[in-house]
């Protein structure tokens, strides 16, 4: 088994699962800074969490990657905490999150939720800050998100890298679902991480890990899947979908499973798109049932349990 690298002192990664991303804590002299905050139903944990390692100090700064919900679902409740938090976003969505547009920022479409949140400033791509006692870069990492920004550290060469990149692949490219073309901006953001050439990959989700070439080539060869196939994609984003409710509810009636999905747009516009020659049902019904062949979710009686 790999051995996890070390980072440099004052980060701590809290490893979140998949339903909540990745909690990124930084501690220097005379600040400290969150980076992403899970998705809300796991909010007290993660201030919980940051405060037992914050050990009385205050949490100066937030920042998101990007704004889906298992990335800055904690942001209320931590707002709510540290009276004086200033929270920072990318631009792209800046408005959206100013007037509280759930349906823009897609919480309504992939019924998902996200508890109203306020921010101070932009993390704009181009600039950098300082984060603890190091001076980290912010790149944009379009693809999974329009919107979404990278975080590098050149001197210790240490990668946040949200859903550009994770150990074994990369987030849902989300664009595509939508009908917008974006599977060139991953292989554009995967190839801007290979020239920042980093040591250290703290993902969005998953363990920290360092056999970068390693992940970008199993990342590039699944770009390259989705792009001959895009209904692979699509059929994989379903599933995905699927998977964060159950992991989101624990267990649910089948009933209220097809409930939702029958009311969910992402759900509903990626049937559309890629699948309209098969009743909503019916894929549905294969879509469990593939979750259930992986050992992803387990079928008992009339429920969909998570697994």
């Amino acid at each position: 088994m790999l051995d996890t690298p070390a980072l440099p002192a004052g980060i701590t990664v809290f490893e979140r699962g998949w339903l909540s991303a990745n909690n990124i804590l930084l501690i220097g002299r005379d600040s400290t800074a969150l980076v992403d905050s899970g998705y809300c139903t796991h909010a007290a944990q993660t201030v919980a969490l940051t405060g037992q390692a914050l050990q009385g100090r205050p949490l100066d700064r937030l920042l998101n990657t990007h704004l889906h919900s298992d990335h800055c679902g904690g942001n209320a409740a931590l707002q709510q905490r540290y009276p004086d938090l200033q929270t920072l976003i990318p631009p792209g969505q800046a408005a959206f999150v100013a007037d509280w547009d759930a349906q823009a920022l897609t919480y309504t479409p992939t019924g998902q939720q996200c508890p109203r949140f306020t921010f101070d400033a932009l993390l704009q791509p181009g600039t950098g800050i300082e984060l603890g006692d190091q001076w980290w870069q912010i790149h944009a990492a379009p693809g999974h998100d329009p919107n979404s920004v990278v975080l590098f550290e050149p001197e210790a060469r240490v990668l946040m890298s949200a859903d550009a990149l994770w150990e074994n692949g990369f987030g849902v490219v989300f664009p595509e679902l939508e009908g917008v073309s974006a599977f060139d901006e991953v292989a554009a953001t995967l190839d801007l991480i290979e020239a920042l050439d980093p040591l250290v990959v703290i993902p969005g989700h998953g363990r920290v890990f360092s056999h970068v070439a390693k992940s970008l080539g199993l990342a590039r060869r699944r770009l390259e899947s989705f792009v001959r196939d895009p209904h692979k994609h699509a059929n994989h984003a379903a599933k995905v979908l699927l998977k964060f409710k159950l992991l989101e509810l624990q267990r649910i009636r089948y009933a209220d499973l097809a409930q939702w999905a029958g009311s969910t747009r992402y759900f509903e516009m990626v049937h559309e798109r890629y699948f309209p020659e098969v009743a909503q049902q019916a894929w549905l019904a294969q879509l469990v049932q593939e979750l259930a062949r992986v050992g992803a979710a387990v079928l008992r009686d009339d429920f969909v349990l998570n697994a």
